[in-house]
């Protein structure tokens, strides 16, 4: 409106932008953003796990039965067997007693549950004809049917392995909607073995996609306002309050570093209709020891620089 001063309120609003998680000098220009970005990317994780809660249960006994008996006719699966949960630790569900497994090295076990079967011995036709009936009744009931991968082994007739055969493992995976089929069939011919395995499962719900792109987002800020507040706090005497924070940047970096990598790799060697989850590609909870002791280091860093009660830097001049 004319007449009125707005000069003190823009100024005011700068101040509060500049100051927003400014991290103070030296190292922290550096741990800041890098604790920022990875604090997103843990938020952006749970907010998606979260989000597969709204994914419908694994297939039960009856639409597994009626997906098995169109894909494979004349096969005998056995019986059928369901999960106890949507993401299961050694096909059981996640509980108190299983945290232990999940920090001291097997953490990789927790992963998508899924309805499964399986046929044992040797196949009644070859393992070609097998994964042809199957991929053109799959592709007829409108399901979605990626190429085969082949790999060939060596199986062993004797202990000693006197007589060694070749064998063919061929992998086959389809979606149809939600729901994704994986098919192991080999033409391995002993009686105590698998010829046919089965899995059932679902894919990511809709909202896991803008939960995790909203978590990590929202994560991001709140990292650097508490980081960039923390270098400030502790700027003059707070070397401690660095290096604690530092190391936790690090131990949170280094499984994000290295599953990356792996997974791609993965991805690019085999088909996948859906994307491993989030979290598996900051390495968690498979690295989920270096994630806790890194939590650790930056609450006592955090805490540190809350105690220190000294004042912020002097704010850099505004233009």
């Amino acid at each position: 409106m004319p007449g009125t001063d707005t000069s003190a309120a823009r100024p005011f609003g700068r101040r509060l932008l500049h100051r927003l998680g400014r991290p103070s000098r030296g190292a922290a220009v550096v741990w800041v953003p890098l604790a920022a970005v990875v604090c997103g990317l843990f938020t952006g994780a749970l907010a998606s796990r979260a989000a597969w809660e709204t994914s419908r249960p694994q297939p039960d006994r009856a639409e597994a039965s009626a997906i098995l008996t169109m894909a494979f006719p004349g096969h005998d699966l056995g019986e059928i067997d369901t999960p106890p949960a949507l993401f299961v630790v050694y096909g059981h569900a996640l509980r108190l007693g299983t945290v232990k497994t999940l920090v001291l090295g097997d953490g990789g076990e927790y992963q998508e549950s899924a309805t499964s079967a399986a046929a044992f011995g040797a196949p009644p036709v070859p393992a070609e004809q097998i994964v042809a009936v199957a991929r053109d009744r799959l592709t007829g009931a409108g399901w979605t049917v990626y190429d085969p991968q082949v790999a060939e082994g060596i199986s062993c007739a004797d202990k000693m392995c006197a007589t060694p055969l070749a064998i063919t493992d061929t992998t086959l995976v389809a979606r149809r909607g939600d729901t994704i089929l994986n098919a192991s069939i080999s033409s391995q011919t002993a009686a105590d073995a698998a010829y046919l395995a089965v899995e059932l499962h679902r894919a990511p719900p809709p909202l896991v996609v803008p939960a995790g792109v909203l978590g990590t987002l929202l994560g991001a800020v709140a990292g650097w306002w508490v980081f960039g507040w923390a270098s400030r706090r502790s700027a003059q005497r707070g070397s401690a309050v660095s290096v604690l924070l530092g190391v936790a940047v690090v131990l949170w970096w280094l499984p994000v570093l290295l599953a990356v990598p792996s997974l791609l790799r993965h991805h690019r060697g085999e088909p996948h209709p859906a994307w491993h989850p989030f979290w598996e590609w900051l390495g968690q909870p498979a690295a989920s020891l270096l994630f806790l002791v890194g939590a650790v280091c930056a609450l006592l860093g955090l805490g540190l620089a809350a105690a220190t009660g000294q004042r912020e830097e002097p704010e850099a001049p505004v233009g």
